[in-house]
């Protein structure tokens, strides 16, 4: 497993050489800012050289401290992460909980096939209403061993919370990070055209769920066509998981266990609410996880040093995850810092302006698709990019909410694959899977992906 991320850190360390390198030969450009409601637009037309900002030795070797900067409040969300698992587990409610459901599975096996369409859907919509992202990572400590406890693999319990959520985050009908800033900057009525999108999301879910239970169902036939074989063989001697047909004894929820149960499931309401309501983010999700570290710890009746060993322990667990986050992120600063961003991204837009309506939407998604490799935000690529892109959209007669569905793809899609996404490094580093297997098995989810979206951008042009 060590020889695999290792090989992953290097490859994204040589992308951000690689990254430094196009610096000393991409003309240098910028766009003029202009900050409104605490967020900084850049301004269409405004695109203007400046002067050469070179990368060199000492900004490859900085660049990655920057990335950790930049990247604080996830880390320090990850770490919070690492620690409540570590306690939750340590108090025997995961292990207890999970041997439950592989108990209710094994004894009505005709339920098992709605496993893993059911909790795609489930993630895909949280992924839909309030943009989960980042949060998805807390859950794939838990899915892991319930997909293996199942009959299933590593892949399908890292995929249900984090491919799930990242769905319902791409093909967003009300998600406020994408298109709630956009429709803000377009001008157009907040979560306006949610009729198409709904019907955009459902189709997508469908997709993404029934390509899982495919795979999955082909897993639990055939183990060794697994991804992860062996990996899932080492997990399962480790977490003591035996095969779900042959368990023959359930196992007891004591009165600690359900009061961490009801700990974590109180916490994870707390967080939605906050979300949805007050727009929390990292920070304030953190100390609600934190919170519910430390409630957690004395319903399941730690001692005090048990809870202090687990917390340091669980962070430690998470320093491989943080260090991969913060290469990733310093790939983001070297382009910014070598004033190359925004010249890619001027270049992109020059070429869309001379086509059809139709295939200038689609030629769209795929600028945002690129850029995304640069700017793995939603957020931060809509502020960047909409300014941009609505108003060439209202020159070349692409609506303002086709030219958001556009970017929503765009934003959307690469994620799962791109060595600059903070969440999918993360979610890779968590499971065990290096980041090359990981590509190359996906490739064909994501081909698919890109072409329902070029397609489903078609009615668009004729609704909108």
């Amino acid at each position: 497993m060590k020889k695999k991320l290792c090989n992953t850190y290097f490859l994204v360390f040589s992308i951000m050489v690689c990254i430094a390198g196009l610096t000393w030969l991409v003309p240098a450009g910028q766009y003029d800012r202009v900050e409104e409601a605490g967020r900084t637009y850049a301004v269409a037309g405004s695109y203007h050289t400046v002067e050469r900002a070179p990368q060199n030795l000492g900004d490859i070797l900085s660049a990655p401290i920057q990335g950790f900067n930049q990247c604080a409040e996830i880390i320090a969300f990850i770490l919070v992460v690492g620690a409540l698992f570590t306690v939750v587990e340590r108090t025997g409610a995961i292990h207890t909980v999970i041997q439950k459901v592989s108990f209710f599975f094994s004894h009505h096996p005709q339920y098992t096939k709605f496993f893993i369409p059911v909790c795609i859907f489930l993630f895909s919509l949280c992924g839909a209403l309030f943009g989960m992202e980042e949060e998805t990572l807390i859950f794939i400590p838990i899915f892991i061993p319930l997909a293996l406890s199942l009959g299933y693999d590593t892949v399908i319990g890292m995929s249900i919370p984090f491919i799930g959520a990242f769905t319902g985050f791409s093909a967003a009908f009300v998600n406020p990070f994408t298109v709630g800033i956009a429709q803000t900057i377009a001008q157009l009525p907040m979560y306006s055209g949610w009729q198409y999108r709904v019907a955009v999301w459902f189709i997508f879910t469908s997709v993404v769920a029934a390509f899982f239970s495919w795979y999955g169902a082909r897993v639990r036939k055939h183990p060794t066509k697994s991804l992860t074989y062996q990996l899932d063989q080492e997990k399962r001697a480790e977490l003591n998981i035996v095969n779900e047909v042959v368990v023959e004894k359930d196992f007891i929820l004591t009165r600690a266990h359900q009061g961490v149960i009801f700990a974590f499931m109180a916490g994870m309401a707390i967080l939605f609410y906050g979300v949805i309501r007050y727009q929390w983010y990292m920070i304030e999700i953190a100390a609600v996880f934190l919170g519910v570290t430390i409630a957690c710890a004395y319903l399941g009746k730690l001692t005090l040093d048990q809870t202090t060993n687990a917390i340091i322990d669980g962070a430690k667990s998470m320093i491989s995850v943080c260090i991969l986050m913060a290469l990733a992120r310093s790939i983001v600063v070297i382009s910014t810092n070598g004033h190359i961003l925004d010249t890619f991204l001027h270049v992109m837009t020059q070429s869309v302006g001379h086509l059809h309506p139709i295939l200038a939407s689609q030629a769209m998604f795929v600028t945002q698709m690129m850029l995304n490799f640069f700017i793995p935000s939603g957020s931060g690529q809509a502020v960047l990019t909409m300014p941009i892109m609505i108003p060439l959209g209202d020159l070349v007669h692409v609506s303002r909410q086709t030219v958001i569905l556009a970017f929503q793809f765009g934003d959307g899609w690469g994620n799962p694959i791109l060595p600059t996404a903070p969440v999918t490094m993360g979610a890779l580093a968590l499971a065990g899977i290096s980041y090359p297997a990981w590509v190359k098995w996906f490739l064909k989810l994501e081909v698919l992906l890109i072409t329902l979206s070029l397609l489903l951008l078609i009615p668009a042009y004729y609704i909108w």
